[in-house]
C-alpha cells in the first residue's frame, strides 16, 4: 500500500490514532464496550504502532513490559476496509523491530483461536493447548523468542 506511514506512538496525540482504530475495529464491529476495550495497560508506559494511510490511522497494535526481558503484544486491529492487505503482519513486524531495539528477548501474545495460523507464520508458537476466554474471544497463549 502506498502512502503508508509507520508511527511509533508514545505521546497522547499519537495514542489517539491507535484508539481511533480500536474504537472502529473492535468497539463498533464486535460490540465490545469501551470499558472492556481500554484497560489498565493503555496510556503511559505502553507503546503503540499506528499505520497511517496518508494521515488516517488504519491499523494498530500495542505492547508493554510484563517482566524482565518480556513484553506482550496485543490489541492488534486493522480497520475492516483495509484487511487482507497484510497490515496486521506489518504492525506486528514493526512492533517486533521496536521491541528488539529496546532489548527485550521474548514476546507473549494472547491469540484469538482464529488467528493462530497468522501468528505461527510470524514465528510464534503455542505455549499450551489450553483455550480460554478473553472478553468475547476464545484465545490461546503464544510466544516468540527474539
Amino acid at each position: 500500500m502506498e502512502d503508508l506511514e509507520v508511527m511509533r506512538a508514545e505521546e497522547e496525540w499519537q495514542r489517539a490514532g491507535a484508539y481511533s482504530v480500536r474504537i472502529q475495529g473492535m468497539n463498533r464491529q464486535y460490540h465490545i464496550s469501551l470499558r472492556d476495550e481500554f484497560d489498565e495497560h493503555d496510556g503511559e508506559g505502553t507503546r503503540y504502532i499506528v499505520l497511517l494511510n496518508q494521515v488516517y490511522p488504519i491499523a494498530t497494535c500495542r505492547f508493554y513490559e510484563i517482566g524482565g526481558n518480556a513484553v506482550t503484544i496485543g490489541r492488534v486491529v486493522v480497520l475492516p476496509e483495509y484487511r487482507e492487505q497484510h497490515l496486521g503482519e506489518r504492525v506486528i513486524r514493526e512492533a517486533e523491530s521496536w521491541i528488539r531495539e529496546l532489548g527485550y528477548k521474548e514476546i507473549i501474545v494472547d491469540s484469538r483461536t482464529v488467528a493462530i495460523g497468522f501468528y505461527e507464520k510470524l514465528g510464534y508458537e503455542k505455549t499450551s493447548e489450553e483455550v480460554y476466554m478473553s472478553g468475547v474471544f476464545e484465545c490461546v497463549k503464544m510466544r516468540k523468542t527474539l
